[in-house]
């Protein structure tokens, strides 16, 4: 039964290129015309089938990781190419639309991230071994979108280009209190306390992110300017002038961005700036892959602009600029991809084969996710004042704010 519902399906799916599926019985069958890539897999454990056809992204996914779903030549990026340009094109077959729908109303549920499981979520992603990170990030473990603003830059000339650009999206000035809600490693609230001379708080709920950031600011010499906090961005009390939120509002989730923006709005000061880069659906809204959500990023969610903006203007901040990155964080994943690739080996020493396989096919689907399924950066920059930035972008790339081609060098 399950075999001939993944027939049925794959027959609606490939519609270019080749796919060649070895069943658990041994029965061997072709999908698509074959003008175009052709991937080989072999399905070995009778369970899948069925699980691929109720959940192609966690079966597909699950059977990866346990090695009973294989592909020739482990060829995981060609196999996820072909089978999420056919998924984009062909859409659902209409016996897997009520299971989508099921997706859809189960969605508030998956985000819904009160504070103690906010942490847990955080703990599950970022408090793994910090081996791990220094494999594949760059020095600075900047664990976000890279900019390449030119095509020939390195991944750490593109990050660097990154916290430039925020920081002069920000006009920040000698002095000023900054939020970094979200700090990560520190990387960020760093460089804006050395090289603008601004007071950084930094909030985490990572331990691990906790303890390294402060590590690095008192080896830095600049812990009397860069203090990062273990808590959650709603306990925050005070008042700042800029606001900076990188790579933090994916775990945020929809029932929870009235919050967010309130929180937002509490903590900035009148003429203040904020500025919150997230990854979002360049489409309407959507629901997050059971696969990452389980394995990756519990109650993560990447929001349509439409989600985000509705939350915005109920909370008396004006949007001043928004800017879409596109194709930047498939560049970023490639690299990553690259390197965690090439340190393999020493990965498998820290964990295992079934995680290393976890970890490829997380960089491989996220970086195609962006080049195929319209996956963006949504840059937001926010102010209770309209004329609290200026009327054009010009101040962004003036050579006198410090030249954003000539900062990255």
């Amino acid at each position: 039964m399950w075999t001939s519902a993944l027939d049925r399906l794959l027959r609606h799916f490939f519609r270019q290129g080749r796919l060649q599926v070895t069943f658990p019985d041994g029965t061997r069958r072709s999908y698509g015309p074959g003008q175009g890539p052709e991937i080989s897999v072999t399905i070995t454990d009778p369970s899948l089938p069925r699980r691929i056809v109720l959940s192609p992204d966690m079966g597909v996914g699950e059977g990866y990781m346990d090695g009973t779903f294989t592909i020739e030549g482990d060829d995981l990026y060609g196999f996820l190419s072909l089978a999420m340009a056919n998924i984009a094109a062909q859409g659902q077959p209409a016996f897997r639309r009520p299971l989508e729908a099921l997706r859809w109303l189960k969605r508030r549920w998956d985000q819904f991230n009160p504070v103690p499981r906010a942490r847990a979520n955080v703990a599950h992603h970022y408090d793994l071994s910090g081996e791990l990170y220094d494999l594949f990030l760059d020095e600075d473990r900047q664990y976000s979108c890279a900019y390449f603003a030119r095509p020939d830059m390195t991944l750490e000339k593109a990050q660097a280009a990154k916290k430039q650009h925020i920081a002069r999206k920000l006009l920040i000035e000698p002095g000023m209190r900054v939020l970094d809600i979200g700090c990560g490693w520190g990387g960020m609230g760093l460089m804006l306390a050395r090289d603008f001379g601004a007071d950084v708080t930094g909030v985490t709920l990572s331990r691990e992110q906790h303890a390294m950031a402060n590590m690095r600011a008192e080896k830095a010499g600049l812990s009397d300017r860069a203090r990062f906090e273990l808590m959650d961005y709603r306990d925050v009390l005070g008042k700042f002038d800029r606001i900076v939120s990188v790579g933090m509002f994916e775990h945020v989730g929809v029932p929870h961005y009235d919050q967010y923006f309130a929180t937002v709005r509490r903590l900035l000061g009148n003429e203040g700036i904020a500025l919150i880069h997230t990854i979002g659906r360049a489409g309407p809204p959507g629901a997050t892959s059971p696969w990452i959500l389980k394995y990756i990023f519990p109650g993560g969610y990447c929001p349509a602009m439409s989600e985000t903006v509705a939350a915005v203007e109920r909370h008396d901040l004006v949007t001043t600029d928004v800017e879409v990155w596109r194709l930047h964080y498939a560049e970023t994943l490639r690299e990553w991809r690259r390197r965690f690739e090439a340190s393999i080996d020493k990965a498998r020493a820290l964990y295992d084969d079934r995680f290393c396989r976890m970890w490829r096919y997380y960089l491989v689907a996220s970086e195609l996710t962006f080049r195929l399924n319209n996956q963006v950066v949504f840059q937001f920059q926010l102010t209770p004042k309209q004329d609290a930035v200026p009327l054009t972008r010009d101040y962004l790339y003036r050579e006198d704010a410090g030249g954003l081609h000539r900062a990255a060098e």
